[in-house]
């Protein structure tokens, strides 16, 4: 085996070691934190993260006030153990409809600031992103259905920071089991999110973990996987 293939197994080991680390921690060990460069190099690769048509449309809300955690608490039942202990935990907002719209200011300024697209070529993507709104996904008209939509695509940021977490010896634990309206209502009476534009998708702890997990557990690749 030449040196480049031996790297390459080496570095499939350690991925698959990752996945194999990784578990839902839900108590962290409250004295230990997360150095300042490692979770910078986990936001990175949330930042760099891919996107439907690269619009981005998300934003990691860091919540390290133990302050504005106890405010979210009674409305975080999935979060009890994880809002106290983790060393970071993180609200990631998704854009709402009226940004995702084809011809919306945010999804504008993507194109013209961030993408640098040509005007022409600016306008060729948001006649085919529209198309793919209305027709494609048949999106239009449901707006809860472009929230959910929009939140997929922060869910792709969350699997590649909590792997990168995982490939750092940092545990994480992703959650669902929120009251939306109610932490979207703390989250704007704090001043934390505009209501206009960003509503929650999901909420991650980061940290060092307390007790070691049970094995884990999952269906076959012959159960999951479908060759045709």
């Amino acid at each position: 085996m030449d040196t480049t293939a031996k790297a390459t197994a080496t570095t499939k080991q350690e991925i698959l070691a990752a996945y194999e680390y990784r578990h839902a921690t839900k108590v962290f060990d409250s004295s230990r934190k997360i150095s300042e460069e490692d979770f910078g190099f986990i936001l990175e690769t949330g930042r760099l993260s891919p996107s439907s048509f690269g619009f981005e449309p998300w934003k990691f809300v860091i919540v390290q006030s133990m302050d504005i955690r106890e405010k979210l608490l009674p409305y975080a039942w999935g979060a009890q153990k994880q809002l106290p202990t983790a060393s970071h935990f993180m609200l990631i907002l998704a854009r709402l409809p009226r940004d995702m719209a084809a011809d919306s200011e945010y999804i504008q300024g993507m194109m013209r600031d961030v993408q640098n697209l040509p005007p022409e070529i600016a306008g060729g993507k948001q006649k085919v992103y529209d198309v793919f709104l209305k027709s494609d996904f048949g999106l239009e008209g449901n707006e809860r259905a472009i929230f959910e939509w929009g939140a997929r695509q922060t869910y792709l940021a969350l699997g590649n920071m909590m792997t990168a977490a995982a490939q750092i010896g940092i545990d994480s634990c992703p959650i669902e089991g929120f009251d939306k309206a109610k932490i979207e209502q703390v989250l704007t009476e704090e001043g934390i999110m505009d209501p206009a534009h960003f509503g929650i998708a999901c909420m991650a702890a980061f940290g060092y973990r307390v007790n070691e997990p049970r094995g884990k557990t999952r269906q076959t690749a012959g159960q999951v996987v479908q060759w045709v």
